[in-house]
């Protein structure tokens, strides 16, 4: 079984909107002036993730599962998913904004790609004056109403916008319009699936003068249409208590303050654990191991770690990641 805290390298990725924040906040290791994503832990085919620390260095996510099985990810999650990583977990530093877009659901993605869907969170790490997210409609819409403003380069007056500040949580179910706006930092949790349906792209061009593809058609029956009243989600957030921000059949995420020693004991739960350190530093310490994340970096323990302790001298925040 996997003895250590797992820890792996980050592959950093260019993106047309991307900027300087995951190298200056989160000590990224890239020279690319438009880095957008750093992918902290991934099973997307042609980017799995690889070991960075301990004896099992060198070695990437697919053949961890297919060595340790259930003590690696839960023994309800490998039934469930085999040798498929479920989770895909990210840092993202928008400079400028994403496209406007949303997620397939299951079924969709499934018929279509043959893929997962993907629903997701996203926890807002930094933001500018000023910034934003859009999440949802304003209000009920219609296939109809959503095509005359799409057309008419007029979205925004029927999608929900709010701006933002560091802490805010949003929920991304599949089927919700949304796009993370400029000068915002966050960390994202979704399901593995690289599937996205790219609906406005502020009429933008690559550096070689290229429009970047929009999916209008396969997008109209994947929209959920619905609005509701307050898309940002509500959460305590008590010092050495962990405090649940979303659960759902993909994933629950819970809100970690520290400082101090906290002992931790996950034997109610059949699944690995995720932690991202969204500021501050800790240190993980069970009998076999030791390890130490910093704000922007991302630790797997494995589903067969049940008792360890987490430790700062600085009050952290981690965001602790399973699968319920």
């Amino acid at each position: 079984m996997p003895n250590q805290f797992i820890k792996f390298t980050p592959i950093l990725k260019e993106k047309i909107w991307g900027g300087e924040k995951l190298r200056q906040y989160l000590n990224k290791d890239s020279k690319a002036e438009t880095l957008g994503e750093s992918w902290e832990i991934s099973d997307v085919e042609g980017d799995t993730s690889i070991v960075s620390n301990g004896n099992l260095k060198g070695k990437n996510l697919k053949d961890l599962i297919k060595s340790y099985k259930q003590d690696l990810v839960g023994a309800k999650v490998f039934a469930q998913f085999g040798e498929k990583f479920p989770l895909l977990i990210k840092f993202i530093d928008a400079k400028t904004p994403l496209s406007i877009q949303l997620h397939p659901n299951d079924i969709l993605a499934k018929e279509r790609h043959n893929s997962f869907g993907k629903t997701e969170m996203w926890y807002v790490m930094q933001a500018d004056e000023q910034a934003n997210l859009i999440v949802g409609f304003k209000k009920d819409s219609t296939k109809e109403e959503y095509l005359k403003h799409l057309q008419g380069k007029s979205l925004l007056d029927i999608l929900n916008v709010d701006e933002v500040k560091k802490g805010d949580v949003y929920f991304i179910p599949t089927g919700r319009i949304h796009a993370i706006g400029a000068g915002v930092l966050l960390a994202e949790i979704q399901q593995t699936s690289d599937i996205t349906y790219r609906i406005y792209d502020w009429d933008r061009q690559d550096k070689n003068g290229n429009y970047r593809e929009l999916h209008t058609e396969l997008a109209l029956d994947a929209i959920d249409y619905k609005a509701i009243p307050n898309y940002k989600q509500s959460y305590a957030q008590e010092l050495n208590t962990v405090s649940e921000i979303v659960s759902c059949p993909y994933f629950t995420t819970n809100m970690l303050p520290i400082q101090g020693k906290l002992k931790v004991n996950h034997s109610d739960k059949d699944s690995f654990v995720i932690y991202m350190c969204v500021s501050g530093e800790v240190e993980f310490e069970s009998a076999v191991s030791k390890e130490k994340i910093k704000a922007g970096e991302t630790l797997l323990v494995p589903a067969h770690f049940k008792e360890f302790t987490i430790n700062s001298s600085l009050t952290s925040e981690v965001l602790e990641v399973y699968i319920r």
